[in-house]
């Protein structure tokens, strides 16, 4: 079986989609991957990949890239559906851990634990937004799917950047 190198670009979306808001990344990485089957969005030198709810494999996933673009629900005290594009230096995490998951992990802290090993891409790029709601549902908020086309616009204009 042969490997392939990695694309220089990996776009991942994080997320529950069990858990109401939580799961905007998901849906969002669905759709960007969507586009780009259809030709609209770039995917000869781009990865769209689902990440789900993280895990140490997003470090495998995140390895060898020039350029990784994650986008998750982000609790940042602003407007529900508020979009923020930062990068790892721009935050500081207080993420909760619930211990309900081997899977559960904070993404900060694979970023880090990447540039310890000497696999973090050179570009790291955050798309974080608002939740209304987390809980267990297995939708988005109506607030929160209204703008999709929004997100998609921005996270797209990212994209075509690389």
């Amino acid at each position: 079986m042969a490997f392939s190198e990695p694309k220089p670009t990996i776009v991942i979306g994080l997320g529950n989609p069990l858990m109401a808001d939580e799961g905007v990344g998901i849906v969002l990485i669905e759709e960007l991957a969507k586009q780009a089957a259809a030709g609209t969005l770039p995917s000869e030198d781009v990865e769209y990949h689902d990440g789900g709810t993280g895990g140490m494999y997003l470090l495998h996933s995140i390895a060898e890239r020039q350029k990784a673009i994650l986008i998750d629900c982000c609790l940042m005290g602003t407007e529900p559906g508020t979009l923020k594009r930062f990068t790892p230096d721009d935050v500081n995490s207080v993420k909760q851990m619930a211990h309900l998951s081997l899977h559960e992990v904070d993404i900060l802290k694979v970023i880090e634990l990447a540039k310890q090993i000497g696999q973090c891409p050179d570009e790291i790029v955050i798309f974080g937004i608002e939740p209304l709601k987390i809980k267990p549902q297995m939708h988005l908020n109506d607030s929160i799917r209204e703008k999709i086309p929004d997100y998609i616009d921005a996270i797209s204009k990212e994209i075509q950047h690389v």
